[in-house]
C-alpha cells in the first residue's frame, strides 16, 4: 500500500473570495423583480421576514448596469422574489429582452410559486427567452405543503398543481424547491413518489427550514391582520422555534430517506435530487455547482433589489447583508473592498474556520454560510456540522452498497477518507489472494527501530509489498502489535486485508503519531455490505471492554488502483486515541483494547442478512395540524 501527503490551503478550498482580476469565474445574481412583494403569504417566508419596502420593480437599466459592473464576467441570473410574475408581462418582457441581449449572461433561470402561470407567460417566455430555466415552489403533495397559503389562509397547492400539468403539456421541464417541515417528516417516499409524478418535474431540492432561531411573526401592514398571519403568529413564540421549524438531524434522516428511494425506484435515471447529487459527487471527488458544498459561496453570490440595494446572498440576514448600492458602486474592486470589510461576510467566514481541520471538509465543502450564521444565533452550531457529517455517511454507505440500503442508518461505520490511499494493481491483488497455487516471488521486508515493517526498514510511510495469507513471508510482513486483528479478519472472517499497521508513537522524531489499524478490501459490494454490519456488531460488543484511553472506530473510504485508476470501496478499523487522552496514555493501552476487539471479531461473521446493531429511525408521519401545532 502507498500513500503521500496531501497539501493545500484548507480554507482556499472551503471559500473563494472574489477576485476583481479573476473574470473567469461565474457569479450568481439573484434579481428581487419585486423584492419581498407576493402574491400568496407563506408562513416561513424569509424574504418577507426583511420587512424592506415593497411594490417596486428592478428595470432594465439596473439589468444592463449590472452586466457593467461585472466587467464581462460571466452571470449566472435568477429572477426570484417574492414572486417575479407580479411584475406584469410588459415589465418581465423588457428585463428578458436586456438578458437575452448581454453576451455575459450565460444562465437565466426564474423561482416562481406557479400561481400566476398560465399560456401566456409561457408564450411570452417562448418567444424571448426560451432557454429560461423554471424552478417552482412546491412541498411535495397536499399535506406537505401546509405551511404555502394564500393571505386569505387556504392552501395554494391545487393552483401550482396545475402550473406544473401546463408545463408537461407545453414539453417543458421544470425543478422543484421543496420545504422540509413537519409535515413531510416520515414520508419521504410518499413526498418524493408525489413529485416524480408529475412529467414536467426533472429536479428536487429538498431544503431545510432550520428557523429555530425565528421568535417573533413578520411585521404586518395595516391593524387588521390576514388570515395567513393569525395563522403565522399562532405557530411562533416556542422555545423550540415555529412549529415549521425542524432539526439538523431531523433534515439528514429525511435526505437520506428520499436518497434511498430515488435510487431505489430508479428516479435516478430521470430527476436530479439535492442534496444527494452534490453529496455524491463530492464523495467522488468531482465538483458541483451547489454553494453548500463547493468553495464560490457568499463572494459569489448577489442580491439585488428594485431600490438598487446590491448584497450578498439572500438568505443571509438583511440589511447586515448590504454592500452597497448599484448607482453609487464604480467597478468590481470597489466590490470585492465592500465585501472584505462587511462584517457578516467576515463573521461567516469565521464560522467555518472549525471546518479546516474537519475529515469531512472535502466532501461537506463547508456547507451553507448563512445557515451557519443562523445555527450559531439559535445556538446549535454543532448539529448542523453533525446533521451534513450524518447526511455524508449514509451516501457513503449507499454508495458502497446500493443493493442493501440498511447500512444508510448505521452511524458507527463512518466517512474517513484517506488521501490518497492506493495499491498498484487492487484486481490482481485479489485474484492472487483467492489462487494459493500462484506464484509468489520473495519480497524485501525490513524493520525499522520504531518497528516499521517495510521495503526500506524506516519510520514513516514507505513502499511495502502486497502480501496475502499464502505467501511465505506473510506472518514477516505483518507487525506484531496488530497481528491479532489481521487474524481474525483473515483467518475467522476470510475477508481481505490491503493495509495494516500497529501503531507507533515515533518518540524523538519529527513524526507525528500513528494509530494501529487494519484496512479490509470487500470482493464485492454483497461482502462489503456483511463486513460493514458484523465490524458495527463487533465494535459495539467491545465497547464495554475497552480502556478509557482508546476508542475504535470504522471508517468507509476508497482506495484507488494506480494500474488503472478504479476505485474500490474499503473499510478501515482503527483504534485511535479516546477524547481527552493523551498519545501516551493512548501507548499504554492500546495492546489490551486490541485483546477486547480481537475478542468480538472472532465472536461475530459477516453473514447474509445480518443488520448492524444501530437501530433505523423511527420515522413517524405527523398530521397537518400536528404539523402546524409544532
Amino acid at each position: 500500500m502507498h500513500r503521500t501527503t496531501e497539501q493545500h490551503d484548507p480554507m482556499a478550498h472551503l471559500y473563494r473570495g472574489l477576485g476583481a482580476e479573476d473574470t473567469g469565474s461565474a457569479v450568481s445574481v439573484i434579481l428581487k423583480l419585486r423584492g419581498e412583494t407576493c402574491d400568496i403569504d407563506c408562513l416561513y417566508c424569509y424574504e418577507k421576514r426583511k420587512e424592506a419596502p415593497g411594490g417596486a420593480r428592478i428595470e432594465a437599466g439596473q439589468v444592463r448596469r449590472l452586466t457593467e459592473l461585472f466587467s464581462g464576467r460571466p452571470l449566472a441570473v435568477e429572477l426570484h422574489g417574492g414572486e417575479p410574475l407580479t411584475a406584469g408581462r410588459d415589465h418581465v418582457a423588457e428585463v428578458l429582452r436586456e438578458l437575452a441581449a448581454q453576451p455575459s449572461v450565460v444562465r437565466v433561470s426564474m423561482q416562481t410559486n406557479g400561481v400566476l402561470l398560465d399560456e401566456q407567460w409561457l408564450d411570452l417566455i417562448d418567444a424571448l427567452y426560451p432557454g429560461l430555466q423554471i424552478g417552482i415552489s412546491l412541498d411535495g403533495d397536499a399535506a406537505g405543503n401546509a405551511w404555502r397559503v394564500g393571505y386569505d389562509g387556504q392552501p395554494v397547492y391545487p393552483r401550482v398543481a396545475t402550473a406544473l400539468r401546463l408545463l408537461a403539456d407545453r414539453s417543458r421541464r421544470a425543478g422543484v424547491i421543496a420545504a422540509v417541515t413537519p409535515t413531510v417528516l416520515g414520508r419521504a417516499e410518499a413526498v418524493l413518489d408525489h413529485l416524480a409524478s408529475f412529467e414536467a418535474v426533472n429536479a428536487v431540492s429538498f431544503v431545510p427550514c432550520f428557523d429555530a432561531s425565528v421568535q417573533n411573526p413578520t411585521a404586518a401592514q395595516g391593524r387588521r391582520l390576514t388570515a395567513s398571519r393569525l395563522l403565522q403568529r399562532a405557530a411562533v413564540g416556542t422555545p423550540k422555534g415555529p412549529a415549521w421549524s425542524i432539526s439538523p438531524d431531523q433534515y439528514a434522516e429525511f435526505v437520506l430517506a428520499a436518497t434511498v428511494h430515488w435510487i431505489g425506484a430508479g428516479y435516478f435515471a430521470r430527476l436530479k435530487l439535492e442534496p444527494a447529487v452534490s453529496t455524491i459527487r463530492r464523495l467522488r471527488g468531482l465538483g458541483t455547482g451547489f454553494c453548500h458544498f463547493s468553495n464560490l459561496k457568499c463572494d459569489h453570490v448577489f442580491t439585488l433589489y428594485p431600490d438598487g440595494r446590491l448584497g450578498s446572498c439572500d438568505e443571509l440576514p438583511w440589511p447586515q447583508a448590504q454592500l452597497t448600492r448599484l448607482e453609487q458602486v464604480s467597478g468590481q474592486s470597489a466590490v470585492v473592498a465592500a465585501q472584505r470589510r462587511l462584517p457578516l461576510l467576515n463573521q461567516g467566514k469565521a464560522l467555518m474556520e472549525r471546518c479546516t481541520t474537519c475529515a469531512y471538509r472535502s466532501a461537506c465543502g463547508g456547507g451553507c454560510v448563512a445557515t451557519r450564521w443562523r445555527q450559531d444565533q439559535a445556538g446549535d452550531q454543532d448539529a448542523y456540522c453533525d446533521y451534513r457529517m450524518r447526511m455524508i455517511d449514509g451516501t457513503a454507505a449507499l454508495l458502497a452498497q446500493p443493493a442493501h440500503p440498511a447500512g444508510v442508518w448505521c452511524r458507527r461505520v463512518r466517512w474517513r477518507p484517506r488521501t490518497p490511499n492506493s495499491m498498484r494493481d487492487v484486481a490482481a491483488f485479489l485474484a492472487r489472494w483467492d489462487r494459493p497455487n500462484a506464484p509468489r516471488p520473495p519480497v524485501r521486508l525490513h524493520t525499522s527501530a520504531h518497528g516499521n515493517i517495510n521495503t526500506v526498514g524506516l519510520p514513516g510511510v514507505h513502499e511495502a509489498d502486497d502480501l496475502d495469507p499464502a505467501h511465505p513471508q506473510w506472518r514477516e510482513a505483518i507487525e506484531a502489535g496488530v497481528r491479532s486483528l489481521v487474524y481474525a479478519v483473515t483467518q475467522d472472517w476470510c475477508l481481505v486485508t490491503y493495509d495494516s499497521c500497529q501503531g507507533h508513537p515515533y518518540s524523538g522524531l519529527d513524526l507525528p503519531p500513528v494509530e494501529r489499524r487494519v484496512g479490509v478490501l470487500p470482493r464485492d459490494r454483497t461482502e462489503y455490505a456483511q463486513a460493514a454490519a458484523a465490524l458495527c456488531r463487533a465494535v459495539s460488543a467491545a465497547a464495554t471492554d475497552l480502556p478509557a484511553a482508546v476508542q475504535v472506530t470504522v471508517g468507509r473510504a476508497e482506495l484507488t488502483c494506480e494500474t488503472t485508476g478504479h476505485t474500490s470501496h474499503v473499510l478501515d478499523l482503527a483504534l485511535r486515541p479516546a477524547p481527552g487522552h493523551s498519545w501516551p496514555a493512548y501507548f499504554d493501552a492500546v495492546d489490551a483494547a486490541t485483546r477486547a476487539v480481537a475478542d468480538a471479531l472472532r465472536g461475530e461473521r459477516p453473514t447474509a442478512g445480518g443488520d448492524c446493531c444501530c437501530p433505523a429511525p423511527q420515522l413517524t408521519a405527523p398530521t397537518v395540524e400536528e404539523g402546524r401545532r409544532g
